[in-house]
């Protein structure tokens, strides 16, 4: 937040001047909407001699740490259930010109599968450690780490989704297409929209809130 911005509200209301005139007062010198009502926001409310400046969110190192786990758990779930699913397709769909794709070997199985064993339940209960917190204390929803960690797992989900559908035209314009190329694009398009969906309806609520 702009110091000089805050201050000038901190003042305007310590003088008792009504929010609604320091708003008409701050809009005629053109700030922008958004800033002059997160200025008004910082301040509550209550009948008080000076601002009464309201509680903000203070995330603790544990809960950084937790957050962190929690996008990396689920980064190391996506990308290894996407390479067993790759797999399991090429094994289903062998290409004739590959004779080592027709023999299974154990590695290729076992090091994914063991990731999303590993990776997939610890994902599940550090959310949950989240979600009873955030339940708990629902201002925890306002700090950056997590606004940031989400904002970047769109970017690459979206960037995903994208770059999927565009390999998946370019095939089909050089008709090169194969059913296990296609259930290769599948399989990372359904991830990628999956873990787009979730996160972006997590952070819907409180953006309607924000001013």
């Amino acid at each position: 937040m702009n110091p000089d911005l805050r201050d000038f509200v901190k003042d305007s209301l310590g003088k008792g001047i009504p929010r609604d005139n320091v708003r008409q007062a701050l809009q005629a010198a053109n700030w922008p909407a958004d800033e002059i009502e997160r200025a008004l926001g910082h301040f509550a409310e209550v009948d008080f001699p000076v601002p009464v400046p309201r509680r903000r969110p203070y995330l603790s190192a544990q809960e950084a740490f937790l957050y962190l786990l929690v996008f990396l758990t689920l980064y190391v779930s996506a990308i290894q259930l996407g390479a067993l699913a790759f797999n399991v397709i090429e094994r289903w769909f062998p290409d004739p010109l590959d004779r080592n794709e027709r023999l299974y070997i154990p590695e290729r199985i076992s090091v994914p599968l063991a990731s999303v064993m590993v990776a997939f339940p610890l994902y599940v209960w550090f959310t949950g450690i989240l979600v009873r917190r955030l339940r708990r204390n629902p201002e925890l929803r306002a700090s950056k780490i997590r606004k940031w960690l989400t904002y970047l797992t769109l970017f690459v989900a979206s960037a995903t989704i994208i770059t999927d559908l565009i390999t998946l035209l370019t095939r089909l314009l050089q008709g090169e297409l194969t059913t296990r190329f296609v259930l290769k694009v599948l399989v990372v398009l359904v991830i990628a929209v999956l873990v787009f969906i979730y996160y972006l309806s997590d952070l819907r609520p409180e953006e309607k809130e924000e001013p």
